[in-house]
């Protein structure tokens, strides 16, 4: 079943794992979700203050090669991020896009001008809200990456090495699935006629 965008969502590492794991329950990333929202209030505590101007701070944001949706509430006063794996309520933007993709737009490695008009992220609904969203996020300068390392204290540098190998292991998987994505579209050669 595709997203509810109708397109596919790209072949990779990140679909893979969530098709193993789409038994487990999303509920289990809550605790992980708290503390990523707890550091970022904590390391940027100006991101959600930013967004106080707007009427109704909320965000879908649907990682289309995932099984779950995340339900943002940006409203400073009661900030957090909840899994699902449907559209529990209502939000007042939708963004849609591959989960390296978003990561990517957090941590302001790709333009979201860019990927919005290369079709590789979709926005609906409020659009204002989105760009405020995009703007804090801009200029909150987020290393997601080193502020989670930073709260394993003394166990930083074990937790840097581990994801290090992790992503060696995302690079090589991706790799080998984009050269079986273009096996697979070869046209196959005709077998001997009988």
């Amino acid at each position: 079943m595709f997203p509810s965008n109708g397109k596919p969502p790209p072949l990779s590492p990140v679909l893979l794992a969530g098709i193993a794991a789409r038994p487990v329950s999303p509920r289990l990333l809550q605790p992980v979700l708290d503390h990523v929202m707890k550091l970022l209030g904590k390391q940027h505590p100006d991101l959600f203050e930013r967004l106080s101007c707007l009427s109704d701070p909320t965000f879908l944001i649907d990682p289309i090669d995932l099984p779950v949706v995340f339900h943002l509430d940006a409203n400073p006063e009661r900030t957090y991020l909840e899994v699902s794996r449907s559209i529990e309520r209502p939000a007042a933007a939708v963004i849609r896009g591959p989960l390296m993709t978003l990561l990517d737009l957090l941590e302001g490695r790709m333009d979201g001008d860019a990927l919005f008009f290369s079709r590789a992220l979709a926005i609906e609904g409020d659009t204002e809200a989105v760009v405020a969203l995009r703007n804090a996020v801009d200029d909150s300068g987020i290393d997601l990456r080193g502020d989670v390392l930073a709260s394993f204290g003394p166990f930083a540098k074990p937790a840097h090495r581990v994801l290090g190998m992790g992503g060696r292991i995302y690079t090589r998987m991706s790799r080998d699935l984009d050269m079986l994505k273009a096996a697979l579209q070869q046209p196959q050669p005709k077998g001997p006629q009988a």
